[in-house]
């Protein structure tokens, strides 16, 4: 028998959650889709068919979320290795700088906020790959929830309804979500017969209808009615890419990111700079241990504001971002006072869903899908129950920019799964959904983890810091008031904050001695951790 070494099992935070110890594990934000997973392991799946049977059922039962007309990202243990995918999607071939000239920043909202959706082709290349099921049976419960109805869930519910007036200038949404002219209550019943053809389209044809069928056909037609550039041919140039991750070594363990055009990399940016310093001998929580990471964290998103967008139009590579004289450069510079920083504006969301899912066999996947900023741009398909993502809002109008929008180009991403590695081996699939919180809860979660041995329920349950897009530090509610203190008293604009909306939600499955997973699931979120 062994036991895990260098864990704390107490739970010094407030909490609402255990953690859960299994050789199968699925955790997520929403319990529905943790059951749709653990069904698919029950069924004789692997952890990539549990991924996706959760990723497919949460598009259902949290569309405030996250949909079929989202972009999503993975990392997948194999078993021998890590794999990368990114399958966002790019902007429409007519999406040039001059379609933009009457606007002063990128739209939010409508058709000239939607790129092409990804989340569709993450799911077959996923299940083509690595799968032991058939791509179909990995619908079922999701076409269910849809086709019969769902009990809507308290947080979801919130959302939704902080979201309805938001898109009351767009009908198709109004008559989808919200068709008794207000959103669902926490505890009623759902139905979306709309979605659950799109769903049956979908597994029937391994996405093909999706992308270069009728799904596609209704896309582009409902486009060009509305004035939207999205067209058939666009959908069909969509290829997801396997991409091999990042791999940052930190104090003994590994942090593995996507590359951008997503966020990652900031967090690795700031774990490099935190490598130079002491912070670990502080303990969690404390002034100076929050001082530094905010510090250096502070750096990595000047980093990521200044630098990230689409693979092929960076000026600067990862590498060089990384680049060792630079890192400990930069670190020299951190002081026990704050440093300023101009800031800079990108847009930025807190709505996601993340999910991880671990099997007995070994295998391990981070997924993360999101339509950004809720529902997205408020453009319904009608009859399909398609939400559209508005991720062309993460593009800038600034021509010198490397994220400049143009055609075919991916935009700046906030979602990304996180894993962790030990010697080579897996350690952590975990992800902390929440826009411009998810870099910054990966260094939270990491350092918590790996330097102070705090389980990853516990660390969940850690109240957070987070740096704004402005600069300016959130401490969420329960932060001790001398830490508050002290960090002002350093030259930081410090601001309690209650809502836990701006923290994120953490899920995280950890690898035990034996073989075994510890999951937890963030009481920020309406989750779940499940196992067996």
């Amino acid at each position: 028998m062994m036991r895990p070494a260098g864990i704390d099992w107490s739970f010094p935070y407030a909490s609402k959650r255990a953690p859960v110890l299994a050789r199968n594990v699925v955790a997520t934000s929403q319990p529905l889709a943790a059951s749709a997973g653990i069904e698919a392991l029950g069924n004789g799946g692997n952890a990539v068919d549990a991924a996706l049977a959760t990723a497919i059922a949460l598009t259902v039962v949290e569309p405030c979320n996250n949909g079929v007309g989202s972009d999503a990202f993975a990392i997948v243990w194999d078993g021998d290795r890590l794999v990368g995918l990114n399958a966002s999607g790019r902007s429409p071939a007519a999406w040039t700088l001059g379609r933009f000239a009457h606007h002063g920043v990128m739209p939010q909202r409508g058709w000239d906020a939607v790129t092409v959706p990804g989340a569709v082709s993450a799911w077959v290349a996923l299940s083509r790959r690595f799968g032991a099921l058939p791509f179909p049976e990995l619908f079922g419960a999701a076409i269910r929830y849809a086709r019969h109805g769902f009990h809507v869930g308290h947080e979801t519910a919130a959302i939704w309804a902080r979201a309805a007036d938001s898109f009351s200038d767009f009908p198709a949404f109004l008559e989808h979500f919200l068709p008794d002219g207000r959103a669902p209550a926490a505890g009623e019943v759902f139905v979306n017969p709309d979605l659950a053809d799109t769903l049956d389209s979908i597994a029937q044809t391994d996405g093909e209808s999706f992308y270069r069928g009728e799904l596609a056909d209704r896309m582009e037609s409902t486009a060009r009615v509305e004035g939207g550039a999205l067209r058939r041919s666009d959908l069909a140039a969509h290829r997801p890419d396997w991409v091999e991750p990042l791999v940052q070594p930190y104090r003994g363990v590994a942090l593995a990111e996507i590359p951008p055009n997503g966020q990652g990399l900031a967090a690795q940016i700031a774990l490099a700079i935190l490598g130079h310093l002491d912070a670990h001998r502080d303990a969690p929580g404390s002034a100076r241990w929050t001082h530094l990471q905010i510090e250096a964290m502070k750096i990595a998103i000047r980093a990521a504001f200044d630098h990230f967008a689409d693979a092929d139009a960076m000026r600067l590579t990862p590498e060089a971002l990384l680049e060792v004289e630079s890192i400990a450069a930069a670190a020299a510079g951190i002081a026990e006072r704050a440093a300023p920083l101009p800031p800079v504006a990108l847009p930025v969301s807190q709505d996601t869903v993340y999910l991880t899912a671990a099997d007995a066999k070994g295998m391990m996947v981070s997924m993360i899908q999101s339509n950004y900023m809720g529902f997205g741009s408020g453009i319904v398909v009608p009859g399909t129950g398609i939400a559209l993502q508005n991720r062309g809002a993460g593009f800038v109008l600034d021509p010198t920019h490397p994220n400049v929008v143009g055609p075919n180009k991916r935009p700046y991403h906030t979602i990304i799964p996180g894993f962790v590695t030990r010697n080579g081996s897996p350690a952590m699939s975990f992800g902390v959904m929440g826009g411009h919180m998810q870099h910054q809860g990966h260094v939270q979660m990491v350092t918590r983890i790996f330097e102070h041995g705090e389980n990853p329920q516990a660390a969940s349950d850690a109240p957070r810091w987070h740096v704004t897009p402005q600069f300016t530090v959130a401490l969420e509610e329960g932060y001790p008031a001398d830490v508050a203190q002290d960090l002002t008293a350093r030259g930081h604009t410090v601001e309690v904050v209650r809502d836990h909306r701006l923290f994120g939600g953490a899920q995280l499955v950890y690898c035990l001695p034996d073989g075994g997973y510890c999951g937890a699931s963030d009481h920020r979120k309406e989750g779940a951790a499940v196992g067996f």
